[in-house]
């Protein structure tokens, strides 16, 4: 049994963004059933599927991602293998296109499961992981948005998603392969305008990621701080396996705890050891596509 799904953030995406955002998380979604059908690994097949969103200026992932007020940007990525629980993150880093493979390498290279800003890009150099230019991440798009938030008296990331009108582009997949194996990843720019440093819940396991065989797994989109304050991916995996919701119950019962304690926004999108979805959002819309054995086409929407 194989499934995989990805999504490509939940916010109030506008209309002429929205083939942008189909064809974002179609093509991501195509690249790790491809992984999948060939014998590969679920998590091989996330981060190929991360590492498509991340190469799309479309999503707030590598290319495309959010400035923060010091004009940099600074990227968060996890990535978790359900077999062994091992996982690997990094956080504020700076000049890497694909931080979700810098991720992986932190898994599956080093003893630790966080590496952060400096610490985190000398280990990008032990590991001969490519770095880039700032331009190469900066999009004509994300400069004029931080130019226009500088005149503003006062910006904060619950901002970005309390209307649910400005974007949170995070990206992320959720895999099971052949062999039963669950594999989940999340990678951010973050939020618009964020201090220099901060680090929201995309790289924290529990939170905006998580994949344990036995269960399955999750990744999540949103208000990072909300969501880190009740530990969504890991309270929706527990409400699967405690409370033996199905995906779909257990995925709104998340959102639902989000916004009722702490009055946060955002999507999250879960998959099963046996290959079922479940998919809830509590903003205008969320980009997200998912394929499996037990269905005929890909299932792409926003």
């Amino acid at each position: 049994m194989k499934s995989i799904i990805v999504h490509g953030g939940a916010w109030d995406i506008p209309d002429d963004m929205l083939g942008d955002h189909r064809n974002g998380v179609s093509s991501a979604l195509s690249a790790g059933w491809d992984i999948l059908t060939n014998g590969g690994s679920a998590l091989d097949a996330v981060q190929a599927a991360i590492n498509k969103m991340e190469d799309d200026p479309t999503f707030d992932a590598g290319r495309g991602s959010f400035v923060n007020m010091a004009g940099q940007i600074e990227l968060d990525a996890s990535i978790m293998d359900g077999r062994t629980m091992r996982a690997g993150a990094v956080a504020a880093v700076r000049n890497i296109l694909h931080p979700i493979t810098l991720a992986r390498a932190v898994m599956d290279k080093s003893e630790h499961v966080l590496l952060v800003s400096d610490g985190a890009m000398r280990f990008a150099r032990e590991q001969d992981i490519p770095f880039c230019g700032a331009d190469d991440l900066l999009v004509g798009r994300e400069f004029e948005r931080w130019k226009e938030i500088q005149t503003r008296p006062a910006y904060s990331g619950r901002e970005a998603f309390a209307g649910s009108t400005n974007p949170g582009d995070t990206v992320g997949c959720v895999a099971l392969d052949d062999q039963g194996n669950v594999a989940s990843g999340t990678s951010t720019g973050g939020t618009p305008n964020k201090y220099p440093g901060r680090v929201g819940d995309s790289p924290i396991i529990g939170c905006g990621t998580y994949a344990v065989n036995s269960v399955g797994g999750v990744s999540t989109t949103g208000w990072g701080e909300a969501i880190i304050k009740v530990v969504l991916a890991k309270s929706i995996i527990d409400a699967i396996d405690m409370l033996k919701m199905t995906p779909e119950d257990a995925a709104q019962h998340g959102i639902s705890i989000l916004h009722s304690r702490v009055e946060g926004y955002g999507g999250v999108i879960v998959l099963t050891k046996k290959g079922k979805f479940g998919i809830a959002f509590n903003t205008p819309r969320m980009a997200r596509a998912y394929m499996s054995d037990e269905i005929s086409e890909p299932v792409v929407t926003v």
